[in-house]
């Protein structure tokens, strides 16, 4: 049986991570996962190579002779660097896609999945669809560059389909959570801050960025992988772009009670107001990915908390936490 080759870019991150070593199990499948400053991990089945994708002639060397680029690298952090730093998910996101889709151009590689996100849509009260982005609307102030990039990357994606034979896959997915996620309190999305504080607090309480109100449309980390499967196996057409989350929103003071529950623990749920609150809440309606994929998430959230909190005790709670002070840093990013 002749396999196909997947490489799998970023994959000693969160979602790639997830994705490689998903994949590295089927029999079908090589799959070679690219590390550059993180050190890589052993997986069954799993193979490495060393690459900056800043950098073309890297990119060109593991691009050449996969059947399947998974684009899962990025540089991506939390609330923190989206209001201080925003520049930062800008420059080398734009420069490694570009170099990733042309070297896949040129050698003519079957299909490129790309991860974007959700962050160019409005704030709504409904779950939006593929098609209800306006190019005229205004993007969040605080998601304006790293909301435009991602169009730009999604665009880019349709381009080069159009040009050849690869096909892209622009994955538009909500907020991640589950194994191998951030859980340090400096750089954490909200879920992940979230299990942390919860996990460690050595008062009775627990201090929340903001209001809580905002929602969020949150999806376990495996649904997504299956996801990936679904869009590799199905996909029909040269370009699509597809929503990828669980279809609801829950908002943020909810899911920290959620979690909190699901501990065991008793804790008392503090506010603060003065710390930087990301006032935006998104659901994705996923019916596309239903009806042309055959996909639909799994994963509930109650069950998909319950997973995260018993992967943390096993994985990470005797790993000290990055040193934002407890109960004061819940990072947050949409």
């Amino acid at each position: 049986m002749t396999k196909r080759k997947v490489l799998v870019c970023g994959a000693t991150g969160f979602i790639g991570r997830n994705t490689a070593e998903a994949l590295a199990r089927r029999a079908d499948l090589a799959v070679s996962g690219v590390y550059n400053r993180r050190p890589p991990f052993h997986a069954p089945g799993l193979s490495w190579v060393k690459a900056d994708l800043t950098n073309a002639a890297d990119v060109e060397r593991v691009v050449a002779g996969a059947d399947i680029v998974i684009q899962a690298a990025a540089t991506t952090s939390g609330a923190r660097d989206i209001a201080l730093r925003p520049h930062i998910h800008i420059a080398d996101n734009a420069v490694m896609n570009s170099l990733i889709f042309r070297a896949a151009h040129d050698y003519k590689v079957g299909h490129v999945l790309f991860f974007s996100c959700s962050v160019m849509l409005p704030s709504s009260d409904r779950p939006l669809t593929e098609d209800d982005f306006d190019a005229n609307a205004e993007i969040a102030s605080r998601y304006f560059g790293i909301g435009w990039t991602k169009l730009y990357i999604e665009k880019m994606c349709e381009f080069y389909a159009r040009l050849g034979p690869t096909k892209y896959t622009a994955i538009r997915h909500s907020n991640i959570y589950g194994p191998h996620d951030k859980f340090d309190l400096e750089r954490s999305h909200v879920f992940g801050a979230t299990v942390t504080k919860v996990l460690t607090a050595s008062d009775d309480r627990i201090v929340v960025w903001g209001c809580g109100d905002e929602a969020r449309d949150l999806l376990h980390v495996d649904d997504l992988v299956e996801f990936i499967v679904a869009a590799m196996e199905r996909q029909q057409a040269p370009f699509a772009l597809y929503n990828c989350g669980a279809g609801s929103a829950i908002a943020v003071k909810i899911l920290v009670r959620k979690i909190i529950e699901a501990s065991g623990r008793s804790l008392k749920i503090e506010h603060d107001l003065s710390k930087p609150t990301i006032t935006h809440s998104v659901a994705l309606d996923c019916r596309k990915a239903a009806d042309e994929l055959g996909w639909r998430p799994k994963i509930t959230l109650e069950d998909g908390i319950r997973r995260t909190i018993g992967w943390w005790r096993d994985n990470v709670a005797a790993v000290p936490v990055t040193s934002a002070p407890q109960n004061t840093a819940a990072a947050r990013i949409f």
